[in-house]
């Protein structure tokens, strides 16, 4: 330190002055900052995280905090990500005056965007994703001229992306992906933003629909990753897209892109991952390859033609080649199995042909190999699990011949093997069976030989051998397959007994069992086969007794027993089991059919079995026991007049009460209750935002209960919502009350992507107002019918396609499905029609109206309701005489849905006072062409084997007997095998595997409804 005396000299005693006087304006600042910090950390309730910064006496203790950054001793950078925040940023936040990055990501703060921002004068850095924001984003954001980065992804910003973010010249990184912007982005402001190296525009599939920008491929020469799926991209990719020359990633997939892929794509030098999957391409995959980095390419889910081009084998980086569901054509290039980075290979659903190159899985890290629907010849490559990394091959539905490789005996990752409908042969290497991730072996339609194995591995789920010539006993050891779920190996030659122990199995749905040469008794069954629902036994030789304890499975609803040697009476308890499959037929059973077995589904289960009889003379299969005496038709006479009386009188006595109900409730006025909102959801209007749009030239339908108006919420361009209005002069009548609270009940706990979204109601004594999300392309019926569709076509719109049909059934089967299996307790829909269904912009199909839906009390359970309800052409037959109400209702209804997709004809438009269920019933009873049942318009169009299909789906649903229908389930599992998007089983068991734990299903969910990405 300067000593001060006389002598000293006047620019030292300056000098020194000056440092003093610095070092205390530092610790006054560094006080202040940490004062602001410890308010910000009271405005929010202290999070966890936050909670542990303490004030201290050390001016610059702060700078050591959790998620505080400091240079100099001040604040430079706050990372706040991840800690529970839910309010507001502060205005006093920006009084740290050096503050340049700011991270609020992944939190839960609402709001509009957070313009008290504006004033962090330094700030270069902003992100805000992942939270509960609303709204716009603010016309004057380039007030934040610093930015070099910002971040505004997974919220719920919606309306335009305004022209003033191409104002924000020194941006860099640029994140806009997944939010709710449905107006349009500003491509030519953009792409002024001459600085930019990342641009992510993803998931906002509401923009209004657009080219894409010629304008990118001319500016951004800086561009690294771009990032455009499912943003409503139409039209072709334009060959300048080559000028990109920087660019690394290129990501244009799940739009409605057409054309060719432009050969200037290969030309980028640096390009590393490419990804146009799930859009409408076609042609050719250009030939020449100079982008010598690319690691990943996916091109899946398009209409390419042509072969793969042999530049690919010189891709010596690549690891991820996937081109499913394309038509491909020709050989795979040989050079492809000596990659030395190839890890995933899915080229499955194509035209593909020739031998597999036998060097796959050789010279590479090979994960994953499908090649499945294709027609490969020859043998499996024998090395493709040489690095020991191979976790599934999925090669079903090819021309292979050979035996399965030895080394998948030896392949300890491997979690599938899926080479069904081949000509292999040869026994299954012994060690496939126990490896110790095996999950699902399918062999089915092959060749194989041998014995079934003693052990397996503790998590095999499945094995599908039938239709092979596996031989010798079933062995005893099964009992101890504690995860096994499906065993189908039926059509083999398999001898002996059904060993006991195989009862032991608690997990098992599905056993298959038919064709074979088993010999002895049934198994007595216990409680241990609480899962089982599918049982097959039939065409062995098989004797004894049924044993009744087959009625303790509760699950159980398809039984075949049938072409065996058992004998004995059939067991009365199988008359309490809900079977939708049952028989018994070719068997030396004897004695009288059980009662409650004595219905017409089941005439035709008892067949060729001589000491049978039944007490129904209309049944004409069997003959009758004895006929029934006359004091007993005498008594059933007086019973059913005794019922039809009381029947009669309570009925009257409904009618007076109802009457007398409806005089009290008219006679009553309106007190002018206050308007009271219940949210379902975050929204960004209030009640006057509703109520103002309440015109009739918004009104754009209406029905039994009420008008629906298209209502804009006019304080934001281009915001709409849909209002249903349920309105009486009077306070409401009752019915109408119920259907309401029904609506309410049941929408407002639904999240899911293909049911409508309830975003509040708003109710008074005299009106009530359901508030929806708004579906642009209206319900499917106004697509659908002739006589509906002039107003859509005069707007520029085309008939439906069928793609486009079979995208809405399978987008509706999922909503359907969603309610009757996976909602707790179950939701019966009851008025399931075409009018019900409501399209989004894409076509995305949402069921609507549950004003009639009723929610089950216990899964399977049977609920009664007081009267038919329904639309006509669409109520399920039993509808008419009982009040039990059922899933099986729906079906019927969605089958009629499928038909009017097939034919283009109405639910009420068969021919002759038919509905469309019984004229299209009519047309197959009288053995007439099918495809001359189907819509004309489109029937032309390369997609008649699936308009078949469906059409035939539909007749399946309409069945009379609901026993018969398919569950929803089933329903949706055949319409996406219709459509080719079912997928490979490797990716149906990662799918399974994505979707199984309930808190990642309900955490999935919860982001769905709030527009947020994990």
């Amino acid at each position: 330190m300067v000593e001060l005396t006389s002598r000293a000299h006047p620019v030292h005693l300056f000098f020194f002055f000056f440092s003093l006087f610095l070092q205390a304006q530092g610790q006054q600042l560094q006080a202040n900052e940490q004062t602001i910090l410890l308010r910000l950390k009271q405005y929010w309730n202290s999070p966890p995280l936050i909670d542990q910064w303490a004030a201290s006496n050390t001016p610059d203790a702060h700078c050591s905090w959790p998620g505080v950054t400091c240079t100099g001793g001040s604040v430079t950078e706050l990372d706040l990500s991840n800690m529970n925040i839910n309010s507001t940023a502060p205005s006093f936040l920006c009084e740290l005056g050096n503050l340049k990055k700011l991270n609020l990501s992944n939190n839960n703060i609402p709001g509009g965007f957070p313009s008290v921002l504006y004033n962090c004068s330094k700030l270069n850095y902003l992100d805000i994703s992942q939270n509960f924001f609303v709204g716009p984003l603010p016309s004057d954001i380039d007030r934040m001229a610093n930015l070099q980065y910002l971040s505004v992804a997974a919220n719920n910003f919606s309306f335009d992306i305004p022209p003033a973010i191409g104002r924000l010249s020194q941006l860099r990184y640029l994140r806009l992906y997944q939010c709710q912007f449905n107006g349009t982005y500003p491509a030519e402001e953009i792409a002024n933003l001459s600085n930019l190296v990342v641009l992510e525009l993803a998931y906002n599939m509401k923009l209004i629909p657009s080219s894409f920008p010629m304008s990118f491929t001319t500016k951004l020469k800086k561009l690294t990753s771009l990032w455009m799926t499912n943003m409503n991209l139409m039209g072709q990719i334009p060959e300048t897209i080559g000028n990109l020359e920087s660019l690394q990633l290129l990501d244009l997939s799940r739009n409605r892109l057409t054309g060719k892929i432009p050969s200037s794509i290969f030309t980028l030098k640096n390009l590393s991952s490419l990804y146009i999957f799930g859009t409408n391409l076609s042609g050719e995959i250009p030939q020449k390859i100079e982008s010598l980095e690319l690691e990943s390419i996916d091109l899946s889910e398009n209409k390419l033609t042509g072969s793969i081009p042999e530049g690919f084998g010189e891709l010596k980086k690549l690891q991820s080649l996937v081109l499913m569901f394309n038509q491909l054509s020709g050989i795979i290039p040989e050079s492809l199995g000596r990659l030395p980075a190839l890890t995933d290979v899915r080229l499955f659903s194509n035209n593909l042909s020739g031998v597999l190159p036998p060097d796959f899985g050789r010279f590479s890290p090979l994960e994953d190999f499908e090649v499945d629907n294709n027609q490969f010849t020859g043998p499996l490559p024998e090395n493709l699990c040489f690095a020991g990394k191979l976790v599934g091959v999925v090669a079903n539905n090819n021309h292979l011949t050979g035996k399965l490789p030895e080394s998948l005996g030896n392949c300890s990752g491997l979690i599938i093997v899926s080479v069904s409908n081949n000509r292999l042969s040869g026994k299954v290497p012994g060690g496939l069976w126990t490896l110790f991730n095996m999950s699902i072996v399918q062999l089915k339609n092959n060749d194989f030989s041998g014995d079934l194995p003693d052990r397996i591995s503790s998590k095999l789920s499945r094995i599908e051998i039938s239709n092979n010539l596996f031989s010798g006993n079933i062995p005893a050891s099964m009992g101890t397959w504690k995860n096994l779920k499906v065993l189908d190996a039926s059509n083999n030659i398999l001898s002996g007994s059904i060993p006991y122990e195989i009862t032991n199995l608690s997990l098992l749905d599905t056993l298959l069992l038919d064709r074979n040469n088993l010999s002895g008794n049934l198994p007595e069954v216990i409680n241990s086969w609480k899962c089982l629902s599918m049982l097959n036994l039939s065409n062995n030789r098989l004797s004894g007794q049924i044993p009744g304890s087959i009625s303790s499975l509760p699950v159980l609803t398809q039984l075949d027993l049938s072409r065996n040697q058992l004998s004995g009476n059939i067991p009365s308890q199988l008359g309490t089991m809900k079977l939708t499959v049952l028989n018994l037929s070719s068997n030396q059973l004897t004695g009288r059919i059980p009662d409650n077995l004595e219905n017409p589904a089941y005439y035709s289960s008892f067949l060729e079995n001589p000491g049978l009889c039944t007490n129904n003379p209309e049944n004409v299969h069997l003959k009758v026991c004895s006929s029934q005496s006359g004091s007993s038709s005498k008594s059933s006479k007086n019973l059913v007049f005794i019922i039809l009386a009381a029947v009669f009188a309570s009925s009257t006595v409904m009618v007076v009460c109802t009457f007398m109900l409806k005089v009290y409730r008219n006679s009553r006025r309106d007190t002018g209750y206050a308007w009271k909102l219940t949210p379902f959801h975050k929204l960004d209007f209030t009640e006057p935002h509703i109520l103002s749009g309440l015109t009739e030239q918004n009104v754009v339908g209406s029905g039994g209960s009420g008008k629906v108006y298209k209502v804009p919420i006019y304080h934001w361009q281009g915001r709409c919502v849909a209002v249903k209005r349920i309105f009486n002069t009077g306070k409401l009548d009752h019915k109408l009350e119920k259907e309401f609270l029904a609506e309410v009940r049941i929408l407002g706990k639904i999240r899911h992507a293909n049911i409508v979204k309830l975003l509040c109601c708003i109710s008074s004594e005299s009106s009530k107002l359901l508030v929806y999300e708004y579906m642009e392309k209206r319900s499917l019926d106004q697509w659908l019918y002739r006589k509906k569709r002039p107003a859509l076509l005069s707007a520029g719109n085309v008939p439906l396609d069928w793609p486009t049909r079979l995208k809405i059934a399978i987008g509706a089967a999922q909503g359907l499905c969603y309610m009757h299996h996976d909602c707790i307790p179950p939701i019966i829909h009851r008025d399931v029609k075409s009018s019900n269904i409501l399209l989004d912009s894409q076509f995305n199909a949402k069921i609507a109206d549950f004003g009639l839906a009723r929610m089950l009390i216990k899964p399977g359970e049977i609920d009664t309701v007081s009267g038919v309800v329904g639309t006509f052409g669409y109520i399920a037959p039993e509808s008419a005489h009982t009040r039990n109400v059922t899933a099986k209702i729906d079906v019927f209804s969605f089958g009629v849905i499928l038909l009017e997709l097939a034919t283009g004809r109405t639910a009420n438009d068969g021919d002759e006072e038919m509905s469309l269920a019984e004229w299209a019933w009519h047309r197959i009873q009288e053995d007439r062409p099918i495809a001359d049942a189907l819509d004309d318009e489109i029937r032309e169009a390369g997609h008649l084997n699936e308009m078949i299909s469906v059409f035939k789906l539909g007749i399946i649903c309409t069945g009379i007997l609901p026993s018969t229908r398919p569950s929803m389930k089933e329903v949706l599992q055949i319409l996406k095998q219709c459509s080719g998007s079912f997928g490979s089983p490797l990716q149906k068991l990662r799918d399974e595997y994505a979707a199984a734990p309930l808190l990642r299903s309900q955490e999935l969910q919860a982001q769905a409804s709030t527009g947020r990405l994990r």
